[in-house]
This record gives structure tokens, C-alpha cells and sequence, in this order.
């Protein structure tokens, strides 16, 4: 069904554009998505149509209507997946290596929301007809976690938990070089690369983002990280190890171009998934093992690491 969301401006938010502003006060609507409700007509100022680059003013009635759902031009396909937890309202998968997301120009089959639609009749439709149920994504080549909304009601509160960071997201990465502190945090604004539209880089203007990182064991030439996200921009955590000069084992993008071993991606895993039912309040938790390609270079490293440790010292 069609639903309006209303919002007043306090004096906080004066003179904010208005397509930033809303953007940040919903969480399941992005800038682009408003910018598209706006040129139908969809977005008002007082009761007003308004252009999204009107600069709010204190006291300002904000409504944007979000249309009833298109039916959704992805076809149901019969796609094997990892379902770590279902119910009514969620569905958490362990994705794999090489699965894309949602349909985009060039994986307009073969995505993860064609295999949704193949199990589930019931998705919410808040993302619009290419992205139903899709409450926050990962990389083609990152493994892991995500959940999944059956219904709008639950992908509100899944993207409310998101933006308030009360959801926590936990990924495991194994990187380039010997990190010198033991944890820290990044806190850079990411944005599209000026020089490659297709990369993200850290850009002064750029969207907030930040990940905390903590060195869970060292290899000499390579360190195996935690990353918790306070933040979920594209490719975050691939950039801002790139920023610290250690970027990911396997990236094809902001990694090394020479890499010592047989990857097909990046060696980034979504390790952990902690969030609050959206219909029972129950505090849920889910972990996924590493891919097995993730495994055995780690397996590999340890031997190597047990070779070297057990060799006589020379005199």
C-alpha cells in the first residue's frame, strides 16, 4: 500500500538541503531514491511540491510518499541458499562467493533476490521493484550474513536498528602487511573515486563512515582482522583498509595487483549479525563459518607460521 512519511524540521536542520536531510531522518529511503519520489511528484514542503535542493527552514512540514510497490521485474529462479534462520517476517542467508545481491545492469539474473522470489511470496516492497525484502547488501565477493525483510513493517525496524546502530555487524578480514596497533578505528567520509566512477575512495565531502578494528592474529606478512561497522557504506570496509595501507587479501579493486594466492575475490567475511526481532523484540544473534577458500588460506598461514617457529635458532 502507499504510505506517507511526515517530519517536521527543528532549528538543527535549518538550512540542510532537503534530499540530505530526509535521507538521514529515514533510513529505508536513500538520497537517490528521494530524488527520484521527488521528480514524481511525491515529495512536498507546507503542502508544497519541492525541489530537493530546497534549504530547509525551522518548523518545516516534510512529507514523502513512498508509491505502492511495482510488481517486481526480477523472475523467480531456482537457486540453491544457505538459510540460516527463517520466519514470517526475516530471513537470514550465508551467501556465497560470486552471488550479486540484488539485479543491476549486467546480473540481471542469477541474483540473490531471484532466489528469494523463488522461496518466499512475501517480501517487503519498500526497496522498489529491483530490491524486495533488501534491507542492507554485501559485495558480489564478500561472503556472510545479511538479512532479509518479509515485510515492510519488519524492514522498518531492521533499517531503523541500522541507522541507530544498534544492530551490529561483525566481518572478519584477512589483510595485507602487519598492522602496527593491536585496534582502532577509521573514521574517513567515503564517496565515488573523482578519477573512477566505478571505485569508492575517501573524498572530502564524501558520506560519513567509520569501522572499528581489532587484530585477531598476525602472520608476518598478513593480519587477520575483526571489523564492526558503524556505518554501512559501499565497499566501507575495502576502502578504509586500503587508507591504512593494508587492504584486503584477493581485492581486485583497492588490493595489490600481484597476489600470492588463487583467489576469485576478497578475503572479507560477514562473520556475525546481531539485531532485535522486529515483531517479538527478542535479541537474536548469527554467525556464519568462513568460506572454505578463506579457510584454507588461513590453514595455510598457520602452517607456514608452525614451520618457522620450529626452526633452530642459528648460533
Amino acid at each position: 500500500m502507499e504510505q506517507t512519511l511526515t517530519f517536521r524540521a527543528d532549528a538543527a536542520a535549518a538550512g540542510a538541503r532537503l534530499d540530505s536531510w530526509l535521507a538521514a531522518q529515514c533510513g529505508q529511503v536513500t538520497r537517490s531514491r528521494v530524488k527520484t519520489l521527488c521528480a514524481q511528484g511525491n515529495l512536498t514542503v507546507n503542502g508544497r511540491e519541492a525541489k530537493v535542493s530546497y534549504l530547509l527552514r525551522e518548523g518545516d512540514e516534510v512529507a514523502l510518499t513512498l508509491p505502492e510497490p511495482k510488481l517486481v521485474r526480477a523472475q523467480p529462479e531456482e537457486i540453491p541458499l544457505n538459510v540460516v534462520y527463517e520466519d514470517a517476517d526475516i530471513i537470514v542467508i550465508n551467501k556465497p562467493r560470486g552471488l550479486v545481491v540484488h539485479p543491476a545492469a549486467g546480473n540481471e539474473t542469477g541474483t540473490l533476490v531471484n532466489a528469494l522470489l523463488a522461496r518466499c511470496t512475501d517480501l517487503s516492497g519498500i526497496n522498489g521493484e529491483i530490491k524486495p525484502g533488501i534491507v542492507h547488501r554485501i559485495d558480489k565477493d564478500t561472503t556472510g550474513l545479511l538479512v532479509v525483510a518479509k515485510n515492510d513493517a519488519a524492514h522498518l525496524s531492521l533499517a531503523g536498528q541500522i541507522k541507530e546502530k544498534t544492530a551490529g555487524r561483525v566481518y572478519l578480514a584477512l589483510v595485507q602487511g602487519n598492522l602496527t596497533q593491536d585496534e582502532g578505528r577509521v573514521d574517513q567520509p567515503i564517496g565515488r573515486d573523482p578519477k573512477e566512477r566505478k571505485r569508492m575512495a575517501i573524498v572530502e565531502g564524501g558520506r560519513n563512515a567509520a569501522t572499528r578494528y581489532r587484530v585477531l592474529e598476525r602472520f608476518g606478512e598478513y593480519t587477520l582482522v575483526e571489523c564492526r561497522l558503524e556505518t554501512g557504506r559501499t565497499h566501507q570496509i575495502r576502502v578504509h583498509m586500503k587508507y591504512l595501507g593494508h587492504p584486503v587479501v584477493g581485492d581486485p579493486v583497492y588490493g595489490y595487483k600481484k597476489q600470492k594466492f588463487n583467489l576469485e575475490g576478497q578475503l572479507l567475511h560477514a562473520a556475525a549479525l546481531e539485531l532485535v526481532h522486529p515483531v517479538t523484540g527478542e535479541h537474536m544473534c548469527f554467525h556464519a563459518p568462513l568460506s572454505a577458500d578463506f579457510q584454507a588460506v588461513l590453514t595455510a598461514l598457520r602452517a607456514r607460521r608452525g614451520n618457522q617457529d620450529s626452526q633452530p635458532e642459528e648460533e
